[in-house]
């Protein structure tokens, strides 16, 4: 995972800030949890898919409820408006998802009947209890309890980019730190993420990838670079490094609502690439030979080889080539030793000329021609 924690380390550090980046209104709205309920059944109050599993243990749901059956106040949640007029949920899912389940019956946790814990912490009123089993006048002071939501909208919308990804970034409050690729899954939803979170459980991908599905969606991510460092996407680019995060992102919101035929111009591009390497080279297709020893393999995943042989494998089933002539490994390995490209996947990799350079070797070597702009 070295190679992959090393992508991951760059990314961190690729900052990036535009004169527009934080042109957004938010205003604060005391909506009660009989609202939320209603409006996430309605579908108008959207927890991104995949965003974050419910974890908080039976205890530490049962003393929120108890915080409101108390009185006690509660803190904010944040939302951001979507162009749908729905509601994402920044931060307070936990929260919101406590009350759902409370008032539904069944505990996220185990799927089991939600009955508040028996735990000294818990007022002993209601301590063990269901909210079937409340009174009435208990039931409704959970219902309409308010809490206060900060909400936040872009003003002025943009082609390529969105702030939401940077409100999300800075403010998301939930433990852990989220990765670029889950805070993406939850500012652009819509048909590329969906296809993003398909292609990612498929066989070559997979073995190619090795192992289960990341928890923390670095898989996804490498999906998502394989469309977007393209040669028709990196080409209008007019600056000579290129921010990955911002591209990427960029990426994503552009064809978030792509129609049917471009979505399946983008499955079949990287199913086929990917059948195309597995087929060929195997499961160490994406992998860098030792820097102490040039006859072995390191078994690890490298993104540069990653995007710079899938997207040329892509590149060369558009164009009818074949492989080129000789043993495939052998030619790969060639591709490996050669100084510019392993300068290409290793040294400012996100340039514009280390991209178009190691694609560039990648079809001279394992394709027998020259890269067509």
């Amino acid at each position: 995972m070295t190679d992959i924690i090393q992508h991951l380390k760059e990314e961190e550090n690729d900052f990036y800030s535009d004169d527009d980046l934080f042109k957004i209104s938010s205003w604060g709205a005391d909506l009660s949890f009989r609202e939320l309920i209603a409006r996430y059944d309605d579908n108008e109050l959207v927890k991104p898919e995949l965003q974050r599993k419910y974890v908080w243990d039976r205890t530490e749901a049962s003393r929120f409820i108890d915080s409101l059956l108390l009185g006690l106040p509660v803190p904010s949640i944040f939302l951001a408006k979507a162009s749908d007029e729905r509601m994402l949920i920044i931060d307070g899912y936990q929260r919101i998802m406590t009350v759902y389940d409370f008032v539904r019956g069944i505990y996220s946790g185990d799927g089991k009947v939600f009955k508040l814990s028996r735990s000294e912490k818990i007022n002993s009123r209601w301590r063990g209890k269901a909210f079937a089993e409340l009174g009435d006048a208990e039931q409704r002071r959970i219902r309409n309890t308010t809490i206060h939501a900060i909400i936040f909208v872009q003003d002025q919308p943009s082609d390529t980019d969105t702030s939401l990804y940077q409100v999300f970034e800075r403010i998301n409050t939930s433990g852990r730190t989220l990765m670029p690729q889950e805070i993406r899954n939850c500012v652009y939803q819509g048909v590329l993420n969906d296809l993003l979170i398909e292609l990612n459980k498929t066989d070559d991908w997979r073995s190619l990838f090795g192992g289960n599905e990341d928890a923390r969606m670095r898989d996804m991510e490498f999906i998502l670079r394989f469309y977007a460092l393209d040669p028709s996407e990196t080409g209008a680019i007019d600056k000579e490094r290129i921010s990955l995060k911002k591209h990427l992102n960029q990426f994503m919101k552009r064809n978030s609502t792509a129609p049917n035929g471009q979505l399946e111009e983008f499955r079949a591009r990287f199913l086929g690439a990917m059948r195309l390497i597995h087929e060929t080279w195997g499961k160490s297709a994406f992998h860098n030979v030792s820097p102490t020893d040039p006859n072995r393999l390191v078994r690890k995943f490298s993104p540069t080889i990653f995007d710079s042989i899938s997207i040329a494998a892509a590149v060369a089933l558009h164009q009818g080539l074949g492989l080129a002539p000789g043993d495939a490994e052998s030619n790969r390995r060639r591709l490996l030793h050669d100084p510019d490209y392993r300068t290409a996947i290793s040294k400012e990799t996100m340039t514009k000329d280390s991209i178009t350079r190691r694609t560039s070797l990648a079809i001279e070597y394992l394709f027998g021609a020259g890269h067509e702009e």
